[in-house]
């Protein structure tokens, strides 16, 4: 004989906002469910709440200008205005390219940051080189969380497996910075006054010319100046980069993965929720979007295709009308139906993950009022 079922634990998203120990909330997911909208949403009620806070998105769309009703977002927090309370709002989307020049300048001398900005290798480097947007996205929160004007950063990460993807830019980083074509391209540039390197230089003059023939000397040029104007930076870009990725693990950091319950959403929701809880990241929970609730729980959808149905042909255009919503009442029942059976299946496999549900809205959400009218449901919870 087995006892009764444990209630499955509620994502209390109103505490959440409100624990001054918490300073950073990831929102991550795939694409269509609706993320931006929580972050945005998230942001907005945290500030109401009083406190100050920037939403930084890593995703190149506009939606989470849209969300906030404001023009453009670049690399510097924008405030949003029309916020109630004495709290704060900033907004502001990466610029990849932006941040990398950013750092070069901070770190640089004016000839060397010169030197490396107009280095064409750099700026292809900075533009577009697999893993740039990732570790930017890790500069930048660091320069947030450093800057200590925000006591809340709310992360709005790109609609892709890959949103997890900054979690590993210091290793990736480290791993190029320690790589064998790195060192050889720096050795050269330590040659003088050391005999044994200029012998091992000399050893490197056939590998050298293999690159020229492979890469083409201009390249390999670009390369190698590249390599080494930015050779005493490299230290501080993998130090801040594993500092911001211990800060992610603390405490006073939040991960929110935000799910539909359509089944690839809730598919990709289980791959976020399995990757943090086996990355010893700190999972606050799961916000379901979306879900198709009843105002009218008295009436079965049984009940309301019947009358429907009885209704269907009446010449009283008043009982036509209530049939046609009795009958829209019976789908969004139907459908609420489905989707609980497959609330059911993702809760089985995630018993310990506290869940929070927000009700599908008729209309999109672009400005402050949605935002608040959605946040206020997210605070509620429907689950």
């Amino acid at each position: 004989m087995t006892g009764p079922v444990a209630p499955h634990p509620r994502l209390d998203v109103e505490a959440l906002l409100l624990d001054p120990r918490v300073h950073i909330i990831v929102c991550c997911g795939s694409g269509g469910v609706g993320k931006t909208t929580v972050a945005a949403a998230v942001g907005l009620r945290a500030a109401e709440s009083g406190r100050r806070v920037v939403v930084l998105t890593i995703d190149p769309a506009r939606r989470l200008a849209q969300s906030l009703g404001v023009r453009e977002l670049d690399n510097t927090p924008r405030p949003v205005a029309g916020i109630r309370g004495r709290g704060e709002l900033h907004a502001m989307m990466l610029d990849m390219k932006r941040t990398f020049d950013e750092i070069v300048e901070a770190h640089s001398s004016p000839v060397r940051a010169a030197q490396i900005l107009a280095n064409p290798f750099y700026q292809s480097l900075s533009s577009s080189f697999a893993g740039t947007q990732e570790y930017m996205a890790m500069e930048k929160l660091g320069q947030l969380k450093a800057s200590g004007r925000f006591d809340l950063i709310v992360v709005d990460t790109p609609p892709a497996r890959s949103a997890l993807d900054f979690l590993d830019a210091p290793a990736r980083l480290a791993r190029f910075l320690d790589g064998r074509f790195i060192r050889t391209l720096l050795v050269p540039t330590r040659t003088t006054g050391h005999g044994y390197f200029r012998v091992l230089h000399a050893g490197l003059n056939f590998v050298t010319s293999t690159m020229t023939k492979l890469l083409g000397a201009a390249l390999l040029s670009d390369v190698q100046t590249f390599v080494a104007a930015m050779d005493a930076m490299f230290g501080g870009l993998r130090e801040r980069a594993e500092a911001t990725a211990r800060l992610l693990r603390t405490p006073g950091t939040a991960f929110l993965v935000v799910s539909s319950p359509e089944p690839d959403a809730l598919r990709e929701a289980s791959y976020f929720v399995e990757r943090l809880i086996s990355d010893e990241l700190p999972l606050a929970g799961v916000v379901m979007n979306r879900l198709h609730t009843s105002r009218v729980p008295a009436i079965s959808a049984a009940q309301a295709l019947a009358a429907a149905e009885a209704s269907a042909d009446a010449a009283d255009p008043d009982v036509a009308m209530a049939g046609a919503a009795l009958r829209v009442h019976a789908q969004r029942l139907q459908i609420a139906g489905v989707e609980r059976a497959r609330l059911a299946g993702f809760r089985l496999a995630h018993p310990r993950v506290p869940l929070v549900g927000v009700p599908v809205f008729a209309d999109d959400i672009h400005n402050l009022a949605g935002l608040r009218a959605f946040g206020a449901e997210l605070a509620a919870g429907t689950l």
